[in-house]
């Protein structure tokens, strides 16, 4: 199948709508279709064309809006009619964002697409915190993990991991599996963590801890939430520069 239509992956960032790309921006607004994920900035969908078709296709956890499959199917559908379409996606499409799996249903269906990376939650949010995922004396590696699947924690092999900063996405339902999985792996109980809800954003909370105390102090964050864990977690005493800005809600317990 061949069609003049064609799609854009856009990674809209990690909710600051102002971390989309200039190039992501400008195939957003000229859209005539456009698919975008739950945790989008509502800013952004107010850079769509008013006469573009706007479709939500969000997934929550335990509420899925359209299954993956049937995403797929939308955009080779809308695609197939010769639409120029924008599949609008938090974060960065290939970070956790299965947009490999919609470039391969475009690929299969003979359409013409292309990927606009987009900033990740996985270095976005630790930044908004005041957390740098490396730091020179520090640690220079760090290892973005999926925490939402809570029976694949217990494969995590800390043996075979850097011995660098750890980043959680969509892990907060499972932390107390990540918690344990963690300690039993070998690191100390008074490694540094953080909780941070909401980042980058107006709404954003920050939660500081170590793995022995982490779980009594995040008991009120909810998703969209990320995990960190590693010594650079201390850096965010000198460099909650969001925090100072007036911009953001800090829990310290």
């Amino acid at each position: 199948m061949t069609s003049k239509g064609f799609v854009s992956l856009i990674g809209a960032g990690p909710g600051d709508p102002g971390l989309i790309t200039v190039k992501g921006l400008d195939r957003l607004r000229c859209a005539e279709v456009v698919l975008y994920d739950r945790l989008v900035a509502a800013q952004l969908l107010d850079e769509v064309d008013p006469t573009a078709e706007a479709i939500d296709v969000g997934k929550a956890p335990a509420r899925h809006r359209f299954s993956q499959d049937a995403i797929n199917a939308l955009l080779v559908e809308k695609a197939g009619l010769g639409k120029r379409v924008a599949r609008l996606k938090g974060g960065d499409p290939f970070v956790f964002g299965r947009g490999g799996e919609e470039c391969r249903a475009l690929a299969e269906a003979g359409i013409s697409y292309e990927v606009i990376p987009g900033v990740s939650s996985a270095v976005a949010v630790p930044a908004y915190a005041g957390i740098p995922v490396t730091q020179r004396g520090i640690t220079s590696s760090f290892t973005v993990i999926a925490g939402h699947n809570g029976d694949a924690l217990g494969e995590l092999n800390l043996d075979v991991l850097p011995s660098g900063t750890l980043v959680f996405l969509m892990g907060i339902a499972h932390l107390p599996a990540i918690r344990a999985r963690l300690l039993a792996g070998g690191l100390p109980g008074a490694t540094p963590a953080a909780v941070i809800e909401h980042g980058t954003t107006e709404r954003q909370v920050v939660v500081e801890g170590n793995l022995d105390n982490i779980l009594e102090r995040a008991q009120g964050i909810r998703p969209p939430a990320i995990i960190v864990v590693g010594e650079v977690v201390r850096l965010r005493r000198q460099l909650a520069w969001f925090e100072e800005l007036g911009a953001a809600q800090t829990v310290s317990l």
